[in-house]
């Protein structure tokens, strides 16, 4: 007899990789760099969540930015989300066509012992990670600094045994992490709780986040 397994609840991901990442993220850093230098006038005025010193949150208006590196990341971004969104929900052009992205954006520089606690991001549909720079926590596991997805069905380590503790995505039981190098970019549901493990290196990591929700425009 047929016996089919059904990945039910299941959470989507994507990740994928700007196909020549060095040149844009070279300007980027040096464009975050010196607007972190700048103090309050890039800084985030009203953080939703409390993050240690050792992390620099800019404004959220990172996408309205007028430079032509912004402009690049951003069209990277919508165009992966696109392909996402339309790939999970069978659209075809036309449909995908219709849809009109909203987003805000902004950028992290995360020093030696910056890290960010359990959250997630309301009032959004998805979300989004690209790495600029991982400063080595790419290669080395003990510098930390690993984005950390954690697994939504609460319930979900009641009981363990060895069938348990041997299954494999999607069905897994414990947490998800990924080791973000650069030029990669990690899309995920914004409801989905996080956090970013403890950044134990010498250098700057640096990425960009931004939360995208959608609206259906009138057929022209």
């Amino acid at each position: 007899m047929e016996l089919r397994i059904i990945p039910m609840f299941a959470t989507p991901f994507a990740q994928t990789r700007h196909p020549q990442p060095e040149r844009l993220n070279a300007v980027l850093r040096e464009l975050f760099l010196q607007r972190e230098s700048q103090g309050a006038r890039y800084g985030n005025p009203h953080p939703t969540m409390r993050f240690n010193t050792e992390i620099f949150e800019s404004r959220f208006d990172l996408f309205k930015w007028p430079e032509p590196c912004i402009a690049e990341l951003r069209e990277f971004c919508f165009v992966q989300l696109y392909r996402f969104v339309g790939a999970l929900s069978g659209f075809q052009e036309q449909a995908l066509a219709q849809l009109r992205a909203h987003a805000e954006a902004w950028f992290h520089l995360t020093r030696r012992g910056g890290y960010f606690g359990v959250h997630n991001h309301p009032m959004a549909t998805w979300s989004g990670v690209y790495c600029v720079d991982p400063a080595g926590s790419d290669t080395d596991p003990a510098l930390g600094g690993r984005l950390t997805f954690i697994h939504p069905h609460g319930a979900v380590a009641m009981f363990l045994d060895p069938t348990v503790e041997a299954l494999r995505l999607p069905y897994a039981y414990t947490t998800q992490e990924f080791k973000l190098s650069a030029g990669d970019l990690v899309l995920f549901p914004s409801w989905l709780m996080h956090h970013v493990t403890p950044y134990h290196g010498e250098g700057i990591r640096i990425t960009v986040a931004f939360n995208a929700w959608f609206s259906r425009s009138a057929p022209g």
